[in-house]
């Protein structure tokens, strides 16, 4: 249902080094790359995430109650995915553990503040 996501950024170089890292970590790269604009995935794959200047101008903010979530393989793979994205520059905002009987899941912001978790269900 959801072909990508966007997330804004005030600074597309370092939005850039956060994403590619998660972006390897995940088994996928860049796709599509112009001024001020940076997808991450796969053509014809599951759902992609870009980051981006605000095509208005004006500074980027974080969406209080938006998050992005990318799935991981497993909750070894969860775990990498969180320790990847701390080792970049991102923020810890719950660390991975289960939440449900079923789910799994570690909560992080990326440089510019933007919510992302990674997660698995079994």
């Amino acid at each position: 249902m959801i072909g990508y996501v966007t997330v804004g950024t005030n600074d597309l170089e370092r939005a850039a080094k956060f994403y590619d890292a998660i972006a390897a970590e995940l088994g996928t790269s860049r796709m599509m790359e112009f001024d001020g604009f940076i997808a991450w995935g796969a053509p014809g794959g599951g759902a992609g995430i870009a980051a981006t200047k605000p095509f208005d101008g004006n500074p980027a903010t974080v969406g209080n109650g938006v998050m992005v979530a990318f799935e991981g393989k497993d909750q070894d793979h969860v775990k990498r995915i969180y320790d990847v994205a701390l080792a970049n520059g991102g923020t810890d905002e719950g660390a991975p553990g289960p939440r449900s009987d079923n789910f799994y899941a570690g909560y992080f912001r990326d440089p510019d503040g933007n919510k992302l978790n990674a997660f698995v269900m079994s």
